[in-house]
This record gives C-alpha cells, structure tokens and sequence, in this order.
C-alpha cells in the first residue's frame, strides 16, 4: 500500500456494536455497512503488514498504529467478534428461520477475528506496540489465557467426516478457531518479550491470576499442533498439517520454539521470580520440563541451557513465597463490558442479524463478492501465496486460470471443462 492510502486506512480504524457485526450495508443499516468496510480496512492492514514484514519494512505500519493509538481499538474489536462467536453465533445457527443462501457473510465475521489476531502477530514484535496498547493489554492477555486453554484442551484426533450446513459453518469456526488460538500463542509470547516494561498488574495477571508457566507446561507436554495418525507423525505448520519425515522428527518447529521463549521469559525474569508463587504444584508442574530438555533441543535453542539450570535449581531449593504488596490492580473491562451491556439480548440479536445481516439478496451477494475481489486483489494475493498455484482438480502446478472470474487455476483445458459445473455458480458471482 502507498504510505498516504495505509495512513488512511489506520486513521478509519473505530470500533463496532455487537448488534451490527456482519452487517452487508447497500439496503441495509448505514453501521452494518461500516462494519464491513471496517473488515475490508483491517484485512487490507493485515496483508500490507505480511508483505511488510516479509521484507523489513513494517516500521511504518507499526508508527502509524502507535502514532493514532488503533492498538486498543484492535483489541477491542478482537474480543467483540470473540463474544459474537460464543454468545450469538450457536444462538443464530439453531434459529429456524435461519436458512442462509449463502454462508459466505458469516464466514466473513469468522474471518474477522482471524484478520485482526493475525495483523496484532504482524506488529506485537515491536516494543512500542505492546506499550500502546496501555490498560487493554490487560484485554489481551486475558484473551490470550482463553484461546491457549482452548488448545490445551483440544483432542488431537483426525477430523471427523464431512459435516453438513450449518454444522459445515460449525465445523470451519472450530478449524479456524484452533489456527486462531496458535496465533495468540506469538503473541502472548511477544508480550512476554516486554516484561521488563509491562505494568504490574499484566505481571500479577501472567503469572499468579493465570498461573501461564503452567498452562505452557501444559503446551509442552500434549503438543496440539502435533499428532500421530496410522504411524506417521503430522505437524501443523503455515496453516496446514503435514506428515514428518523420520529425520526431521526432533526439529523443533516455530510454535515449540515460541512456548520456550514465553516459558524462559516468565521464569528466568528477576522481576517475575519475585512475583510467581512456587509453591508444591506449580514447582512438580516447572519440573515436568527437564523430561522435555534434551541435548536434541538444546543445540537449537541455545538459551535453554539456562532454563535447565534453573530448574536444577528449583528441584533442590523452595523458593520465598512473594510478598504480598498492598496495591490497587487494574483489571480487565471490554469482555465484562459487552457481556453487561449486551446481557439478555442474545436471542433478539441473533434474530436481527438473521434478518438485516445474514441473509442478502442475489444482488448484494454480486456486490459484496466484487468487493472482495477488490480486497484481494490477484498480485496481493500471489505475493502472499508461499507455493505456486495447484490446479483444482488434479493438484499439479497450474499455468492457466478461469478467464471470467480469474479466481481458479488448472493445468489443462480439460480439466477445466471437468470443473465447471462446480465453478460456474461462483464464477457468476464474482465476474
């Protein structure tokens, strides 16, 4: 993005209603419009940031989110489109006049959440990013507790069989759920990196209200991103689960690594061994990791030679229990805050959204997807694609693409013909 368009894009950031999430605008309420022109800004943010980043440059991204302060207005929206999910969305799906043309408007509130979580991973690495983010980063970490306890909890079992709607939209918010919840994982462990300057009370939060180290013991010990399926050890990584060749079955992938990193700055921080009560539990927890300290994992994350001699340490000497200061904590208010003010309406939402947000005509359907077809453009698109384009029917490298829509790819003309049946209901909505 030219710098004038990302600094107009930043400035436009603002927050929503719970009431008016989803909204497709055109016949509609003038707020629904301006909640998804408020996804398109953020979506946009999101994948000038990766492209950004990808090549050094996302400094300028990073001023102009501090320079506006849009941190707590991300996280604001973050934990708005997280209550949706868990307080309206079960609601919608059991309505029974809830019989959508398409589900495609509510996969894009889903999406939302993904966008916003993705762009804070983007920029949390920056120091200044994490100090402008002042009282809500309260909101975040709690945020963060709820998603890394959904993935300590998660079964590492292979997906069931195809579902059908709207179990089908079900089933895509639990995968997209769990991808969500690894990214939370970076950036708790960004905001780990910033302990020496967080304020006290995001300190008493990580480690005594949430008790962190142990639930990343947790991470460590059940690994969800890892699974073991008719002998053959798969991983997830860039968004997609892959068998691991018997080689690489030791190499530490980027998700360990960021449990690590958190785990040595919550415990090896002087300030957070002041603060952290290492009582009997919470020491027999610490100590499950020497198991995990072998020299395999050592010779790649080098730092960990310390995490290991401090909990030799630890197994031989009971640590002072803190001392309990008498100081007035903040807490966190967004999540409480929609909860209270949305408290009882759940239904009377659900049953608004249906009818003003969820259920779009042919035509605004046609609209909202040449929208999106402005969002994503194709060179953005290919430039963050990491492989080249596969075709859709047999999965070879493809070299040609629908030349209506431009949005599928194949490697022959025949298997284009095959597809078609398939493709044209789409292609007539985005051409």
């Amino acid at each position: 993005l030219p710098p004038a368009e990302a600094e107009a894009l930043v400035r436009a950031l603002q927050g929503s209603e719970l009431r008016d999430i989803g909204g497709q605008g055109g016949g509609h309420t003038a707020m629904g419009g301006l909640w998804l022109r408020q996804h398109e800004y953020v979506e946009k943010l999101n994948m000038h940031g990766i492209l950004s980043a990808s090549a050094g440059q996302e400094q300028l991204l990073t001023e102009l989110l501090v320079t506006h302060a849009k941190i707590p207005v991300l996280i604001g929206e973050l934990i708005s489109v997280e209550v949706w999910k868990h307080k309206i969305f079960p609601v919608l799906c059991q309505l029974k006049d809830f019989k959508p043309r398409s589900t495609f408007p509510i996969y894009v509130v889903l999406h939302h959440e993904a966008s916003i979580i993705n762009l804070l991973e983007t920029v949390f690495f920056h120091k200044e990013i994490c100090e402008s983010a002042e009282d809500s980063i309260l909101d975040l970490i709690d945020y963060c507790h709820r998603k890394l306890t959904l993935l300590a909890a998660r079964s590492t079992k292979a997906p069931a069989a195809d579902p059908v709607p709207p179990q089908e939209l079900q089933k895509q918010a639990e995968v997209m759920e769990f991808e969500i919840s690894l990214k939370a994982l970076s950036v708790l462990r960004f905001i780990t990196d910033q302990v020496g300057s967080l304020p006290l009370s995001a300190l008493t939060r990580m480690l005594n209200t949430h008790n962190l180290p142990c639930l990343l013991v947790e991470l460590v010990e059940h690994c969800p991103w890892s699974c073991w399926e008719a002998g053959k050890l798969r991983k997830f990584e860039n968004g997609t689960w892959h068998v691991v060749p018997p080689e690489d079955q030791v190499k530490m992938t980027k998700l360990d690594g960021q449990v690590w990193l958190a785990l040595l700055n919550l415990l090896l921080s002087p300030e957070c061994q002041r603060k952290y009560r290492f009582d009997g539990f919470n020491k027999s927890q610490l100590l499950k990791l020497r198991a995990f300290l072998t020299d395999v994992l050592i010779d790649q994350l080098p730092n960990l030679v310390e995490m290991q001699r401090f909990l030799s340490y630890l197994a031989v000497t009971d640590p002072a229990p803190p001392k309990k200061d008498l100081i007035l904590e903040q807490v966190p208010v967004i999540w409480d805050h929609i909860l209270k003010k949305n408290s009882g309406k759940w239904e009377a939402i659900a049953k608004h959204q249906v009818k003003h947000a969820f259920s779009p005509t042919e035509e605004e359907l046609k609209l909202q997807a040449r929208r999106w077809a402005q969002t994503y453009s194709l060179d953005m698109m290919e430039a963050l694609a990491p492989d080249k384009p596969r075709c859709r029917v047999c999965g070879v490298e493809a070299a040609k693409r629908c030349s209506r829509c431009r949005n599928e790819w194949y490697c022959s003309r025949a298997c284009q013909v095959q597809h078609w049946q398939k493709h044209k209901p789409a292609c007539n909505l985005m051409a």
